[in-house]
C-alpha cells in the first residue's frame, strides 16, 4: 500500500513539474512573435490533460472525508 502511495506521489511530482514547464513554454511562445497558435493550442490541451490527471491522483492520495 505504501509503495503504491509513493508511486502516486512520484507521478504527481512529475506531472506538476511538466505542467509548470508547459506554462513557461507557452509564455515564451506567446511572447515571441510570430506566434504559432496551433502549437500553443496543443500545449494548452496537454496542460489541461495534466491538470485532470493531477486532480485524479490527488483525490486518490487524500482519504475520503465524507464517510
Amino acid at each position: 500500500m505504501e509503495d503504491e502511495e509513493e508511486l502516486l506521489e512520484e507521478r504527481l511530482y512529475e506531472l506538476e513539474t511538466e505542467h509548470k514547464d508547459l506554462d513557461d513554454v507557452i509564455d515564451k511562445l506567446v511572447g515571441t512573435p510570430p506566434v504559432d497558435f496551433l502549437q500553443v493550442q496543443r500545449l494548452k490541451k496537454r496542460k489541461l490533460q495534466l491538470k485532470d490527471e493531477i486532480g485524479r491522483i490527488k483525490s486518490m492520495l487524500l482519504p475520503d472525508i465524507i464517510a
